[in-house]
């Protein structure tokens, strides 16, 4: 990320992160309601991005992209890879203008879910690397969910499971989280909030880091 970029950074990025069923994507959508009502500019994201790269990712995900030949899925290394280049690609289109721009960016995921996902399969130095250009957030909310919470919470949700969604999986993936947000924190400013609180409480905790940041008080 070259110098010119990163100094046009006005804004405020922020990432919310967690397990599938964790409530991100609903958090990111009230948070943004609640800060818009404060007068802030807010522009809401979430990765896999809608550009090209993340819609391949997405058919991925629910089993429509795979090997040739339909020799299965994509390997672990190529979809480690398809997230890096999607996250290029985002943060070019969505997330840097945004912020230079001087405005609030809500993102449901980001490299922490790289680190966790990907890592779970694969060393998590290597997706780290392929990873380096992507600028960090000013905060990462990670709603804390048990494993065995957040698989009751996507059977009630419903639709097809994904990729990532089998509960082995997301028992493998709740530990990376752990091991990436140690990872990241001596850099990141990493806020663990309790996602089995009711909806309601979630936000209002994540409300709170959120004008710790913005240097505001109520």
């Amino acid at each position: 990320m070259s110098a010119a970029r990163t100094a046009a950074r006005k804004g405020r990025f922020i990432v919310l992160e967690g397990l599938d069923g964790a409530g991100t994507t609903t958090q990111v959508e009230r948070l943004a309601s609640a800060l818009r009502a404060e007068g802030h500019a807010v522009v809401t994201t979430r990765e896999p991005s809608d550009g090209p790269v993340g819609t391949m990712i997405r058919q991925a995900l629910t089993g429509r992209l795979g090997l040739p030949h339909g020799a299965g899925p994509l390997t672990s290394e190529t979809l480690a890879l398809l997230f890096a280049a999607d996250r290029t690609d985002h943060l070019a289109a969505r997330v840097l203008p945004a912020l230079a721009e001087g405005k609030l960016v809500l993102c449901d995921r980001y490299v922490l879910s790289s680190l966790a996902y990907q890592g779970a399969s694969l060393p998590m130095a290597w997706v780290e690397a392929i990873n380096s250009h992507a600028v960090s957030p000013d905060l990462t909310l990670f709603v804390g969910v048990a494993p065995e919470v957040a698989a009751k919470r996507r059977a009630v949700r419903g639709g097809a499971e994904e990729l990532f969604e089998a509960d082995e999986a997301q028992r493998r993936i709740a530990k990376q989280y752990l091991a990436a947000i140690r990872r990241r924190a001596k850099k990141e400013r990493i806020v663990h909030i309790d996602g089995e609180q009711g909806i309601e409480a979630v936000t209002a905790a994540s409300l709170v880091e959120i004008r710790k940041l913005l240097g505001r008080k109520r």
